[in-house]
């Protein structure tokens, strides 16, 4: 795969690069478009050539049958993450946003509490309060250049009406692999305050060596009468288009719980999104590989280019394609450095501040482009803070 070709995503209906000038300020043609969390690469060939089958086929109506659907995402996981999962156990959604929204409505009750270890990924904070739910920040504290979960000052601050938890494992904007020891710990906070965890395991497939990814169902089996699994293709395999998750339930209580509040929605499975992840997780294990390899050396390319920028720092990152660089020691507001990295030197990136509390000063760079565009930013980042 020439992960080096460039693609034109203009005028293509790309959130990524046709709302630049809305969201920005920035025209496409001229600005590096880093924020949304997609990739500028096609996906394996195998996807493209599902979707051409259905064109030839000609007849685009309702889908039926996930036998294929099912028994791929069973391989992956088996192969990939040493994971036995089993058919009933799965629900497809539209995308896990969507995912997660049902859980909300399945697990909680307006008024109620859904924890969040901030700064954390942008949509769950939206969705929570969106459906009347209170969100119950825990900041992550910062240890040896990464994030660490600070269970004992959670367990101080609950109230009691906390209901659900929401893991984002690996973690988005950090890059973080929890460690086996640490999700066995939340597992037991979970289990001791009587918790749904929800575990969104969007990233597991993006896990840079030699750091090694666990399954929460893996590393702990004894919570999964607590636990809801987040799984998909569209970030390994940049379908996100497919609106297309795994909603994975071992636990049949749990299960029906949820399937009630999917059944409540009036949503069944996207035609194209299912064969789209059929395909890449039938056929896409070698086309990852060499995206990993990409992706790992595009983010040494960024964080080599930015290291000696005064002020600025980059977590290390195990996993992800989302850079997260924090500029508090520029002695720059955080406004005075939106102004610097997305008006002179034209680069969009997600702020810091709406992945929550922790998030202030960081900027969310997404390196997963032509690595072309990559050098073109660190030169922009050098022009603006050198």
């Amino acid at each position: 795969m020439n992960f080096d070709e460039s693609i034109n995503r203009i005028n293509t209906h790309s959130m990524k690069w046709d709302m630049l000038e809305p969201f920005y300020g920035l025209k496409p043609e001229t600005s590096l478009p880093m924020w949304v969390a997609d990739m500028d690469f096609k996906p394996p060939q195998a996807v493209s050539q599902a979707l051409q089958g259905a064109v030839d086929h000609g007849v685009h109506g309702y889908f039926g049958d996930e036998t294929e659907h099912h028994q791929a995402i069973i391989n992956w996981m088996q192969s990939r993450h040493n994971w036995s999962v089993e058919a009933e156990w799965i629900s497809t959604t539209h995308g896990l946003v969507q995912g997660t929204a049902l859980c909300v409505q399945a697990f909680t009750q307006p008024g109620e509490g859904v924890i969040l270890f901030t700064p954390v990924y942008h949509a769950f904070a939206k969705i929570i309060k969106a459906n009347g739910r209170e969100v119950i920040e825990s900041p992550l504290e910062i240890n040896n250049q990464r994030y660490e979960m600070n269970l004992d000052k959670l367990a101080s601050q609950l109230k009691g009406h906390e209901k659900m938890l929401i893991l984002c494992s690996p973690h988005n904007p950090g890059g973080r692999v929890w460690s086996v020891e640490e999700l066995q710990v939340l597992a037991a906070f979970c289990k001791t305050h009587d918790l749904i965890m929800v575990a969104d395991e969007i990233h597991h497939d993006l896990v840079y060596a030699p750091a090694k990814h666990t399954v929460m169902a893996v590393a702990e089996p004894t919570i999964i009468p607590q636990l809801v699994m987040l799984t998909a293709t569209t970030k390994t395999f940049n379908i996100a288009g497919g609106l297309t998750g795994n909603v994975i339930i071992q636990d049949a209580a749990l299960r029906k719980r949820f399937m009630a509040a999917h059944l409540a929605s009036g949503t069944s499975p996207a035609r194209y999104g299912v064969l789209m992840a059929t395909a890449a997780y039938r056929d896409g294990a070698s086309w990852l590989e060499e995206l990993l390899a990409y992706l790992d050396e595009n983010r040494r390319v960024f964080d080599e280019g930015i290291k000696d920028l005064p002020g600025l720092k980059s977590m290390p990152m195990q996993a992800t394609y989302l850079a997260w660089v924090d500029f508090r020691d520029t002695g720059l507001s955080s406004a005075e450095v939106i102004d610097r990295v997305q008006k002179q030197a034209g680069i969009a990136t997600n702020h810091g501040a709406m992945f929550g509390t922790g998030g202030e000063g960081y900027l969310r760079f997404n390196f997963a482009c032509r690595r072309e565009m990559v050098l073109e930013a660190v030169e922009r980042l050098k022009g603006v803070f050198l």
